[in-house]
């Protein structure tokens, strides 16, 4: 009887994505970990490390060599996401943001100049941010204030964006905004905004609860003169656009959870076989024994359909519902994780003296961010009852 190889387990990695995966494990064991507590205490990304991230070419990893880039998978960029989140989710974001946000916008939407302009600035020095999000549309995320009026060949940007991620460090943001309010959703267009761009300004940094590295800035646009050449697509493609990339950038969140979820669940092991009580380490009582294989159980399932989505990207298919369900899963599971670790590790959990209750505050983010849960419950159920 013939043998022939049949298709690989969603798990196993070829040989290149397990080199570029252990790269980027190590470097975060060795250059993120030693940091992890005094970034989060300052609320301030690093500057020396982003440099690294750019040298090891984490943050161009889609970018196609010709522009300077890794010109690897979206798959290689949600392994980055989910070793880096296993030991900081801040960092963790700001690469994830980089790459399936503004870079895969970029690469699909840009015209030629544009990519020749920006993705070699993205894939060297320069990071890149992500603006949709306003005061008046959150989960509603197309009732946009923010106006674009074209005057000749340039457009006048006026408003404010909230909670945009990576928007202290970016050299470069893709900013939507509404052209045409008549038009509704249809009106809404793409800019991509200089950080030097006169009328631009940087508003409040968050206080966050989690991913405190990791900048949250309102984005402010008094009179912002942005010329036509840097419209992104075409006037009123920024719906499809915003839709479009969203539906990847849920994967990197998804990849974000289940490593925050195994970066947790990896120190609560540690801690139940040295925690001693009754005479024996606490793991080995069966109580902790069921919760640690729960865990375990769950960030396997969670990895299952962050790969396979992830994968679905990468050969073409529509995954719409399949991003829609890893972005919801995930994210439940990292929170139901992180909270058992604090759990396992008892009052000292409860205490910064301990890494677990980074994580735990970390996993919050999950169910908010780039959708909420109902907002993704919502998408899930319109396509599995054909509405």
């Amino acid at each position: 009887m013939s043998q022939h190889a049949g298709p690989m387990a969603l798990t196993q990695l070829a040989e290149d994505e397990q080199m570029f995966r252990d790269t980027v494990r190590r470097f975060a064991l060795e250059r993120i970990a030693p940091i992890v507590h005094a970034m989060d205490e300052s609320q301030q990304m690093d500057p020396s490390l982003i440099k690294k991230l750019f040298q090891l070419g984490l943050m161009g990893i889609e970018i196609p060599e010709q522009y300077g880039g890794a010109g690897g998978t979206f798959f290689n960029a949600i392994l980055a996401v989910e070793e880096i989140s296993a030991v900081d989710p801040s960092v963790g974001v700001m690469v994830d943001v980089q790459n399936t946000l503004c870079i895969n916008a970029l690469v699909r939407w840009a015209t030629e100049d544009q990519k020749k302009k920006y993705l070699i600035r993205l894939a060297t020095d320069t990071i890149g941010s992500y603006a949709l999000s306003e005061a008046s549309s959150g989960s509603d995320a197309f009732a946009l204030q923010t106006r674009a009026v074209q005057r000749g060949d340039d457009f006048i940007l006026n408003g404010q964006k909230l909670w945009i991620t990576n928007a202290k460090e970016a050299g470069v943001y893709i900013v939507f905004a509404t052209l045409d309010p008549a038009a509704g959703y249809k009106g809404i267009t793409a800019f991509l905004v200089e950080k030097d761009t006169p009328g631009f300004t940087l508003g409040k940094k968050e206080n966050k609860l989690g991913i405190r590295a990791s900048s949250t800035c309102a984005l402010n646009f008094n009179d912002c003169v942005i010329p036509a050449s840097q419209v992104l697509g075409e006037p009123g493609k920024g719906y499809k656009i915003a839709i479009e990339t969203l539906n990847e950038g849920r994967i990197g969140i998804g990849a974000q959870m289940i490593g925050v979820a195994r970066g947790a669940w990896e120190y609560a092991v540690k801690y139940a076989r040295e925690r001693k009580q009754f005479g024996k380490s606490i793991s080995e009582f069966q109580a902790i024994q069921f919760q640690l294989a729960q865990m375990a159980t769950e960030i396997e399932a969670a990895r299952l359909l962050v790969y396979n989505t992830a994968r679905m990207k990468d050969a073409g298919m529509n995954f719409l519902k399949e991003a829609a369900m890893t972005k919801l899963y995930t994210s439940q599971v990292a929170e139901r994780v992180t909270s058992l670790a604090v759990e396992i590790y008892g009052g000292a959990g409860f205490t910064k003296d301990y890494p677990v209750e980074k994580y735990f505050r970390d996993a919050k983010i999950g169910k908010i961010y780039e959708g909420t849960s109902n907002m993704q419950l919502g998408t899930i159920a319109k396509i599995v009852l054909g509405s």
